[in-house]
């Protein structure tokens, strides 16, 4: 998986944060580049546009620590999936085992494994996918009352490592988490005590529990169908120009035989014919909506042989010829 996408409800709650938080939801989206209508949306974001969207909120809101600030006003974990496997678990430590098995829910960049030993009890690598400070530091917010949440307050850290070097003082991280905090460590770790393991959870029930798990397994599943789609469209997009975009050439890319992806195709609710389409259809009204290129250039940027073939499938796709859209877009 050479891209990594975060759920969903991740840009959601931090939205939901910003606007608990006083801040300028909408003016942060906008420097950031995304649009409202994507806080509501169920698909994926890619990981990369953190970047951008910190770079935003601390700009709008000129605080240097502004993702541990803002993991203060973050919203507790609820009605998710995970949260109902979690509770339908019979105690902390079996929820957590379940649980980290479907982190790819929540996003592609956790990567947390437990150590269980004599000595200690950690999380390590909780948020090591997480190379923004401001990400790893608002989500161990997150996370912490996520725990004190579903161990009814029996949770606590003891201490947090990050593998970052700058951040806030001493003071202000035991505050926000309660516990000492290690700059510069060689790995993201979440220590804490290991008798919160066995504390058991009095809503445990086996049958929603099997349900759950049923409802988690198939989410991740979606998630395979979904990665699928997108490195056919990154294939697709390899070989555009050239003309010879095919089933055979992207399967031949992709290393798989093409009565194989077709199956696969087909199993994730869509066909090759399809996700080509939509990316010529994307493509094309980015290139007419944003750049100055002509017509004929566009025509074979999308890997049409003939402009009229061109016109009449953007046609057919958006009710517009490509001159009308260009000028819609461009007014």
């Amino acid at each position: 998986m050479s891209e990594r996408y975060d759920g969903a409800i991740l840009l959601r709650f931090v939205y939901q944060a910003m606007r608990n938080a006083g801040l300028q939801a909408e003016t942060v989206l906008m420097k950031a580049g995304i649009g409202l209508n994507q806080i509501d949306a169920k698909a994926r974001t890619p990981s990369a546009a953190q970047f951008a969207f910190w770079q935003a909120v601390e700009s709008v809101s000129d605080d240097p620590h502004i993702g541990l600030h803002l993991g203060e006003h973050l919203p507790l974990y609820r009605g998710q999936v995970l949260e109902y496997l979690f509770l339908s678990s019979p105690s902390f430590g079996e929820g957590l085992r379940r649980v980290m098995a479907y982190q790819r829910l929540i996003s592609d960049m956790l990567q947390a494994t437990l150590v269980h030993n004599e000595d200690e009890c950690y999380f390590v690598n909780m948020v090591a996918g997480f190379t923004i400070r401001h990400t790893a530091e608002c989500l161990m917010v997150g996370v912490l009352r996520f725990f004190r949440f579903v161990s009814e307050g029996q949770f606590q850290p003891v201490m947090i490592e990050f593998t970052h070097t700058e951040g806030a003082g001493q003071e202000e991280y035991e505050r926000v988490y309660g516990c000492p905090v290690i700059l510069g460590a060689s790995e993201n770790r979440l220590h804490f005590k290991p008798e919160v393991l066995n504390y058991p959870i009095w809503q445990a029930e086996p049958e929603l529990l099997r349900f759950h798990e049923q409802l988690a397994h198939e989410k991740l599943q979606e998630l395979a169908r979904f990665d699928l789609v997108a490195e056919v469209r990154r294939a697709i997009g390899g070989t555009l120009e050239s003309g010879n975009t095919s089933l055979e050439t992207v399967a031949k890319q992709l290393g798989v035989p093409p009565r194989r992806l077709r199956t696969q195709l087909t199993d994730a609710g869509t066909s090759f014919n399809q996700v080509l389409a939509d990316y010529r259809c994307r493509l094309a009204k980015r290139l007419l909506a944003q750049t100055s290129e002509s017509i004929e250039q566009i025509v074979y940027l999308t890997g049409f042989s003939e402009p009229s073939t061109f016109y009449r499938a953007f046609k057919r796709w958006t009710g517009l010829t490509p001159i009308e859209y260009r000028k819609k877009k461009q007014a």
